[in-house]
């Protein structure tokens, strides 16, 4: 959110920008304003938006980008929230939704402290702002939906597949978190599934093999049966960069296949 709102304010020449996500509160879903860039006061930090209220709550409410060019004289929204604005001094603003999936998950606010239009431009950049966010949070969802499975009881062989192919979805996103708590959590969930796969005889490890994270990303989708194109495409990587890992991980474990390349991961505990 800080990243987006910082290039919102690049992007647009907007000395302002702010804005939150959405909370569930029940029966009401409701914005708070965790995020500030380029604000001389604290009066927006930590107000609380409901949907159809002020400017954000309209655009909250109709899933769509609105503005106003005076704040306080518009007639078009409501003015709860005319305080905290006029603290900081804000007059043109301009507020665009994060959409989900159909679904407003919080908004991107950009102001002037004069009462000028705002233009396609400004709104063009607010719009790409917003999307950043949507994709993450779009990544953010698919990982905590791939922990939630990883966690899931094993039983059986036909689960070991499931585990496996949760394995390689989640190093396959790894890269792309921003968040490195949430980063590290996924990265620990992939190394309990590796050695969840030893519980059984344990497998000869006296000369263990040193991967690096992208080999053994690249040999998890090889694992869940990716073609080296699909493995580019999943990993954000070139083709020809995607063959050079997965030699280099071949050589490291004396493999001349990638079969045998994925049997040998398993064997050293890299895969499950």
């Amino acid at each position: 959110m800080q990243a987006a709102l910082s290039r919102m304010r690049r992007t647009t020449g907007l000395p302002v920008a702010f804005g939150g996500l959405l909370s569930d509160d029940g029966h009401n879903r409701r914005l708070r304003i965790a995020e500030l860039s380029g604000a001389a006061t604290r009066a927006l930090h930590g107000l609380v938006i409901t949907a159809g209220s002020g400017l954000g709550g309209k655009s909250m409410a109709l899933s769509r980008p609105c503005a106003v060019t005076d704040y306080h004289s518009s007639r078009h929204i409501s003015h709860e929230y005319d305080v905290a604005v006029a603290a900081e001094g804000l007059r043109a603003v301009l507020a665009v939704p994060v959409v989900v999936r159909h679904k407003v998950r919080g908004v991107l606010y950009a102001a002037l402290r004069e009462a000028l239009p705002l233009g396609d431009r400004a709104l063009n950049a607010a719009m790409a702002a917003a999307r950043d966010v949507e994709q993450s949070l779009v990544v953010r969802d698919e990982v905590h939906r791939l922990l939630t499975a990883a966690r899931e009881p094993v039983a059986g062989p036909g689960a070991w597949e499931l585990v496996r192919g949760a394995h390689s979805e989640l190093r396959a996103l790894a890269p792309r978190i921003v968040d490195p708590a949430l980063r590290g959590e996924l990265l620990s969930v992939c190394g309990r599934l590796a050695a969840a796969a030893g519980d059984g005889p344990a497998p000869q490890r006296e000369h263990q093999v040193a991967l690096t994270p992208r080999e053994v990303d690249v040999l998890a989708c090889v694992a869940a049966g990716s073609t080296n194109a699909v493995a580019a495409q999943r990993l954000g990587l070139r083709p020809e960069t995607v063959k050079g890992y997965l030699r280099s991980a071949m050589r490291k474990l004396g493999a001349r296949t990638r079969l045998e390349a994925v049997v040998a991961a398993r064997r050293a505990g890299l895969l499950p």
